[in-house]
Formats: structure tokens, C-alpha cells, sequence
């Protein structure tokens, strides 16, 4: 229970964001309620080995209230705000209660942008949640399931292909381990396909693929992940997405499986704000992240779009969303206590993107790393990175294993094999 007098903060989102301002603000003289839909956080830049039969989901998300169990003061609620009432200071839950507030901070993240086609998700889902990469998984094992009985019955002879629409790190980390799979990790377990004939298709619209990366290591991911088999296609764009065939430009594809790796927009609740968002849903926030003339409600993450102090636009990376929560936590902090606030300033440690078995490209300021060395980097710093000491020991145990042998542990099909 509250204690009388106590400040309310109410944080939507238990994403990197939210868990990052909860943490900030354990232990402080305040009630800080976090509401999610989801009971458990995801290390989102592991979803995507969740996806290709590496990791299980029980590897990369923890549940909230085992994070935040020692922090007394924080309360952690399993429901969806479907509204909020910035005037009334409150906002609305799917159960149909009101929770009112102090201070709000909305971290509710971001989903895929199918660009106006929202019919598309149907065939070629996105990658944003544990649903989304066992939904993937069990497509694209379903994928060489599926060719290997159509042979074994003699009912054709139709193209093992795959396709990854988007060049981005997603894109490009789930076209490299599904060439994995094919060319390596299941090569032997097929009687009557040949895997490694699977064609691997990157479709990117933009001349390059990883486009925020310098040019020299945009070129050196697709020397790699064209080593692994992938057929990257820059400058191609994705025109119409239908059951098992794909159209780019005026060409149709046919695809076994397709993964959406491109366009982000903002969660639905950042147009109840009552600002202007960009095209994105993306709200605009003041230097300290509040939103203009409410300085009690702060809008973090994937869901803002902000300059740093340097004048810098803040990615939409977890390494930000962690900063911008803690900073948040800071502020509230400084609020309660009658201090000033801190803008915000993005700390930029580098960004990595790991291209399949010992490819990867990363960059540190001045640095820039490939192959073998970037992917050792990118595993340490993720396993580091990883909520909780088993499930860093679990994911280094299975990456090991993974190497060492080839095989991969989550290789399951759930549900109807249709």
C-alpha cells in the first residue's frame, strides 16, 4: 500500500525504457506503479535467435515482478491502457479502472510499420515481441517441413525460398541465420530436400544494406552475408506481399517464408497524448523528455523523437531507451527532492550487428571491427547485457553448444503442421 502523502508515478511499458526508470527509482520515497501487458521484459536484440531455433523464449525474457521483486516501492500491474487523460492526470486500463498519477512516463515501445498494407502481416510478420519470434520460428520451420514431404510424396517441386524484407540489423542478423540453418544446422537431418539449395533472399529499397553503419562496414555485412549464401538485393522494393509469393517492383517472387525486418511507428497510445506525432506516431519531447507544458508526463524510447544536448536525434536503440530511463528516474528523483532537471544526452557505446558464425561487424567511435572478432564482441557484450545470471549462463551454454556442434536446441513445431 501507498503511504499517505506519497508522490504516484505511473510507468506504461516494460520494455528497456520503463524497466530502466522503475530501476531508477527503486528504493526513492515515491510509489511507482509499472503496468504491461506482457508479465515478463525481453532482451529484444536476442528475439531475433528466438526466431531461427537458437535460443527459447524462457532464455531472453524475464518476468517483471522477479526483476523488480527488491524494490519495495514499486508495484507492478498485468493489464493494457487502452487511454489516458493527461488533463485528469489518470490513465484508463482494458479492465476498465483508472489508475491517476503524479508523474507518468509512457515507454509503451514500437511495432512494425507495414507502410498503409497492414494485410500484409498476415504472410510476412514482423519481429517485435516472443509471440512474434515463435510465430517466425514455427513458419520457417513449417518452411523445410513442408518441401520435405511435398518431395517425399511426389507432389512437386516447388523453390525452397525464404525472404527478409529490410537490410536494417534485424534484417540482416535473420537472413545470416536462416542461411545458417540451411546451409549448416539441419543439411543432415533432410532424406529427400537438399537444404543448402534454399535460396536466402535480403530485399533492401535503400542502395545499401545496414544504411546507419558506415559505408565500409555496410559493404563488408554484405560480402559476409553473401559468403553464407544470402542473395542481397539493394534497391528493391517490395511492391505487394501475398500467400507464398512476394512482388518486387514487377517481378513475383515465390517464397516459402517471409519475415518483415523494415518501418517502425510508435505504439497507438502516443496519439492520446494530444500532441502532434510524426509519420511515425513518434512524439516530440523537450530536453528532459517531458512533453511540452505537462512537465509531469515524460515520453521515452521508441515512442519520442528528440535531439540530444549536442544536438544529436537520439536512435531508437535500447542502449537509448536504457539512458533515457534512468535519466527519467533522475528527474523525477530531482523533482521530489526540488532540485533541476537534466537534459538528456545519448552516450553512444557503439552499435553491433552479428551476421551469422563468426561474422559480424561492429563500431566503437573511431573503431570498426568484422568478422571473427565483431562476433565474439557482440556475444560478450549481449550475454553481459542479459537480466539475471541464468539465463546468462543458459544462452552462453546454448550458443556454445550451438558452435561446437551445429545443432540448435528450440528446433519445435507447435501447433497444426498445415
Amino acid at each position: 500500500m501507498a503511504e499517505q502523502g506519497r508522490k504516484k508515478v505511473v510507468i506504461v511499458g516494460g520494455g528497456f525504457g520503463g524497466l530502466y526508470t522503475a530501476k531508477a527509482l527503486a528504493g526513492k520515497d515515491v510509489e511507482v506503479v509499472l503496468i504491461d501487458k506482457k508479465n515478463h521484459h525481453t532482451f529484444q536484440p536476442l528475439l531475433y535467435q528466438v526466431a531461427t531455433t537458437v535460443l527459447s523464449p524462457g532464455q531472453i525474457a524475464t518476468p517483471l515482478r522477479r526483476i523488480l521483486s527488491g524494490a519495495t516501492n514499486v508495484e507492478v500491474l498485468l493489464d493494457e491502457v487502452t487511454g489516458i487523460d493527461v488533463a485528469a492526470r489518470k490513465v484508463q486500463l482494458k479492465q476498465g479502472f483508472d489508475v491517476a498519477y503524479d508523474f507518468l512516463v509512457v515507454a509503451a515501445g514500437a511495432r512494425h510499420s507495414y507502410f498503409g498494407h497492414d494485410e500484409w502481416e498476415e504472410f510476412a510478420p514482423g519481429l517485435k515481441t516472443v509471440e512474434d519470434a515463435t510465430n517466425i520460428r514455427r513458419r520457417l520451420l513449417l518452411a523445410f517441413e513442408l518441401a520435405e514431404r511435398e518431395a517425399f510424396l511426389h507432389e512437386g517441386d516447388k523453390p525452397l525460398n525464404f525472404a527478409v524484407i529490410g537490410g536494417g540489423p534485424t534484417g540482416v542478423e535473420i537472413a545470416g541465420a536462416v542461411a545458417d540453418i540451411a546451409r549448416r544446422a539441419v543439411s543432415n537431418d533432410f532424406k529427400t530436400i537438399d537444404t543448402r539449395k534454399a535460396r536466402v533472399m535480403l530485399f533492401e529499397g535503400s542502395p545499401r544494406v545496414l544504411a546507419m553503419y558506415p559505408e565500409e562496414l555496410s559493404k563488408k555485412a554484405q560480402e559476409q552475408l553473401e559468403q553464407l549464401g544470402v542473395e542481397v538485393h539493394t534497391n528493391s522494393h517490395v511492391t505487394m506481399v501475398e500467400k507464398d509469393r512476394i512482388q518486387v517492383h514487377d517481378e513475383w517472387v515465390p517464397v516459402r517464408a517471409v519475415v518483415w525486418a523494415t518501418g517502425v511507428a510508435a505504439s497507438p497510445l502516443s496519439r492520446l497524448l494530444g500532441v502532434t506525432v510524426d509519420r511515425a506516431g513518434r512524439v516530440p519531447v523537450e530536453p528532459d523528455m517531458s512533453l511540452a507544458g505537462h512537465p509531469e508526463v515524460f515520453v521515452i524510447g521508441d515512442m519520442s523523437t528528440l535531439k540530444d544536448t549536442a544536438g544529436v536525434p537520439v536512435p531508437g536503440l535500447g542502449a537509448a531507451a536504457m539512458q533515457q530511463g534512468t535519466l527519467t528516474g533522475a528527474n523525477i528523483a530531482a523533482d521530489l527532492a526540488g532540485s533541476p532537471r537534466k537534459p538528456f544526452t545519448y552516450h553512444d557505446k557503439g552499435s553491433m550487428a552479428t551476421i551469422g558464425r563468426n561474422r559480424a561487424v561492429a563500431m566503437f567511435g573511431k573503431w570498426r571491427l568484422t568478422g571473427f572478432a565483431a562476433w565474439l564482441l557482440w556475444a560478450l557484450v549481449h550475454v553481459y547485457l542479459l537480466i539475471g545470471f541464468r539465463n546468462r549462463f543458459s544462452v552462453m551454454r546454448e550458443w556454445m553448444w550451438s558452435y561446437f556442434t551445429g545443432e540448435r536446441s528450440a528446433w519445435l513445431i507447435t501447433g497444426d503442421c498445415d
